[in-house]
C-alpha cells in the first residue's frame, strides 16, 4: 500500500524497540513482552522498507515489486503482533488466544500470498505501480490496493476496539493515552476505506479525483499524528512514574545510609552483597539496592534487639519515638561486644514497628530514626565534653 510514513514515526518506534529490547533481556520469558517487542520490531521494518529509497534497494537485489510485497508484508505482521498482544493481555483466557492466534496468522499468510500473486501475474514493467498508476483497471493491480487495504482496515479497527477495551480498566493517564491512541487507529482505518474508494474511482476514470486522494493522505497524517500522540502520553506517563519512583527510592536509600553503617560495621555478615566502588551512582538498579538495604536495616536491628531490650528494659521498642530509639541503638551498639558468643542464646524483639504493614511505611520508620541517629552523632561530635 501507499501509505504516509514520517521521520517521527520510525524514531519512535525505534526508541520503543530498544527500549522494551532491554526490557526482554531482563525478562527473556514474557510471553507477553516479546509479542510487544516482535510488533515494534516488525513495524520499524516496515516503516524502514516503506522509504522509496530502501524499496528500490530491495528491487535492485531481487526484483521490481519484491520491495513494494516486503513492505506490506513486514508492517501487516508488525499490526498482526499488535491485535495477539492485546489478547494476550486477557488474563484466563488462552484457549481464545489460540483460536485469535489461528486465526490472525492463517489470515495474515492468506493476504500476504494474494499481495504476492497479484505482483507475479502483473506484468513486470508495470510491477513498480503506485496509488497513482494510471493502470488501476488491471485487476491484478486493483487487487492488490484493495485486499491490502481491506487488511489495514480489519487490522486497524481491531486494534483501535481493543485499545477502547483496555481503555475502560485503566488507570487515568494510561487510559487516556489509549483513548488518543484508538481515536487515531479509526481516522486511520478510515483512510483505509478511502484508498478503497480512491481504486474504485481510479478504475471508472483514471487520473481523476486527485483532490479526493489529496485529503485522504491529510487524514492519514493526522490519524498517525494522534496515534503517536496517544502512545507518546502512555509512553511518558510510564516514564516519568518510572523515574519518579527510582529517585524516591533513591533519596531514601541515601537516609537510610547513617543507621546501615552503623549496624553493617557491627554485623558485616548480615550486608548481602558488597557493591563495586561507583555503582551507587547508577540508578539502574535503584530499587534493588533499597530494598537490599531496607533489608539488613531490619535484619541488623533484630540481631542487636537483645541488646536494646538491656539498656532501655520496660521500654517500648516496637513504637517508641524515633530519636529515642536512636539512642537507645547508639548505646546498644557500644554495648554489643566486638565477638558475640555463638552458643549464647538471644532472645529478639520487635523494633520500630510501623503502624501500617507495608513496605513504605516500614521504610519511613527505619528513615526516621537513621535522620535521628545521625543527628545525634553530629551533636555528639560538636560536644567536647
Amino acid at each position: 500500500m501507499d501509505v504516509i510514513f514520517q521521520e517521527p514515526v520510525t524514531l519512535m518506534l525505534i526508541i520503543g524497540s530498544v527500549w522494551k529490547l532491554v526490557d526482554l533481556a531482563r525478562a527473556p520469558h514474557d510471553r507477553l513482552l516479546r509479542t510487544l517487542v516482535a510488533c515494534l520490531l516488525m513495524l520499524t521494518a516496515g516503516e524502514l522498507l516503506s522509504y522509496p529509497q530502501a524499496s528500490h534497494a530491495v528491487d535492485e537485489v531481487t526484483a521490481v515489486g519484491v520491495g513494494k510485497v516486503a513492505f506490506n508484508a513486514v508492517y501487516m505482521a508488525g499490526l498482526c503482533a499488535l491485535i495477539l498482544f492485546f489478547h494476550s493481555c486477557m488474563r484466563g483466557e488462552r484457549a481464545r488466544y489460540r483460536r485469535q492466534f489461528r486465526f490472525n496468522t492463517a489470515l495474515l499468510a492468506g493476504v500476504v500470498a494474494v499481495l504476492t500473486a497479484a505482483v507475479v501475474v502483473t506484468p513486470a514493467p508495470l510491477r513498480g505501480h503506485t496509488l497513482s498508476t494510471p493502470h488501476m483497471a488491471r485487476p491484478s493491480i486493483a487487487c492488490f490496493y484493495l485486499v491490502g487495504n481491506a487488511y489495514f482496515l480489519y487490522a486497524y479497527v481491531t486494534s483501535a476496539l481493543c485499545a477502547v477495551r483496555y481503555a475502560r480498566l485503566a488507570s487515568r493517564h494510561l487510559a487516556l493515552g489509549l483513548w488518543t491512541a484508538a481515536l487515531g487507529l479509526f481516522g486511520l482505518a478510515v483512510t483505509s476505506v478511502g484508498r478503497m474508494v480512491w481504486v474504485f474511482l481510479r478504475i471508472d476514470r483514471p487520473g481523476s479525483h486527485q483532490a479526493f486522494n489529496t485529503v485522504n493522505w491529510s487524514v492519514a497524517d493526522w490519524s498517525m499524528g494522534v496515534v503517536l500522540v496517544g502512545i507518546s502520553y502512555s509512553a511518558g506517563v510510564q516514564l516519568c512514574t518510572h523515574l519518579r519512583s527510582t529517585l524516591h527510592h533513591r533519596r531514601m536509600y541515601e537516609e537510610l545510609t547513617p543507621l546501615w553503617t552503623a549496624l553493617a560495621a557491627a554485623y558485616p555478615e548480615l550486608v548481602l552483597k558488597r557493591e563495586p566502588v561507583g555503582s551507587r551512582f547508577r540508578l539502574r538498579r535503584t530499587h534493588e539496592r533499597f530494598y537490599r538495604r531496607l533489608i539488613e536495616c531490619r535484619d541488623a536491628l533484630v540481631r542487636l534487639s537483645p541488646y536494646l531490650t538491656r539498656v532501655a528494659p520496660g521500654a517500648d521498642l516496637a513504637r517508641g519515638p524515633a530519636d529515642q530509639l536512636a539512642r537507645y541503638i547508639s548505646e546498644a551498639l557500644r554495648l554489643k561486644p566486638a565477638t558475640e558468643d555463638p552458643d549464647t542464646a538471644y532472645s529478639a524483639a520487635p523494633v520500630a514497628f510501623p503502624a501500617r504493614n507495608d513496605v513504605e511505611a516500614d521504610a519511613r520508620e527505619l528513615i526516621a530514626i537513621s535522620l535521628a541517629y545521625a543527628k545525634g552523632n553530629r551533636e555528639q561530635a560538636a560536644d567536647p565534653r
